[in-house]
C-alpha cells in the first residue's frame, strides 16, 4: 500500500549517529503506515443462521466426559529400535504404559495412572543387562558389519 510518501535517499552521513537518527525513523514511519486507518474492527462469525456456533457451548455442542483408548508399537529389527505406548481414558480415569528396549538388552517399562492429585508412574526393568567382551565401543551404527540391528552387542558398561 502506498500512500505517497517519499523519504529522501541518502547516500552519505556524517557520522553514524545520524545514520542510526535516519533509519530509526524510516522504521517508525514505516510503522505507522502499516498500521490500518480503521483499526481491527471486523464481525465475528456466529449469529442466526450462521454455520459457526456462537461460542456459548450450550446449543450445538454439549460437553461430554473424555473417553478414548489408544496403542502403538515400533519394532524396527534393522535399528534396533522397540518401543511403544497405550493409553486408556473414561472420565477423569486415565491410564496406561510405555516402554522402550535399551541398549543393555533390559526393557524399561512404565505403568501410570492419572488422577486428581497427579501422575503416577510406576518403573519397572525387565531382563538382564548384557555387556559384551571386547572393551566399550559405545554405540553402533545399524546396517553396518556383522553388528547390524543388534545394539546391545555394542554397548559396553559403565565406567568405574
Amino acid at each position: 500500500m502506498c500512500l505517497g510518501v517519499q523519504l529522501p535517499v541518502l547516500t552519505s552521513f556524517a557520522n553514524k549517529a545520524e545514520m542510526k537518527a535516519v533509519v530509526a525513523l524510516a522504521l517508525l514511519v514505516a510503522v505507522a503506515l502499516a498500521d490500518p486507518q480503521d483499526g481491527y474492527n471486523y464481525q465475528a462469525p456466529g449469529g442466526q443462521g450462521s454455520q459457526f456456533p456462537t461460542g456459548t457451548g450450550q446449543g450445538q455442542y454439549p460437553s461430554v466426559p473424555a473417553q478414548y483408548a489408544f496403542q502403538w508399537d515400533v519394532n524396527h529389527e534393522p535399528s534396533g529400535n522397540f518401543y511403544g505406548h497405550k493409553e486408556q481414558r473414561e472420565d477423569a480415569n486415565t491410564q496406561g504404559s510405555y516402554y522402550v528396549q535399551l541398549p543393555d538388552g533390559r526393557r524399561l517399562l512404565v505403568e501410570y495412572y492419572v488422577d486428581a492429585t497427579g501422575y503416577h508412574p510406576t518403573v519397572t526393568f525387565e531382563g538382564e543387562a548384557q555387556y559384551p567382551s571386547g572393551g566399550n565401543q559405545g554405540y553402533g551404527q545399524s546396517g553396518q558389519g556383522s553388528n547390524q540391528g543388534s545394539l546391545s552387542q555394542l554397548y559396553g558398561p559403565p565406567s568405574k
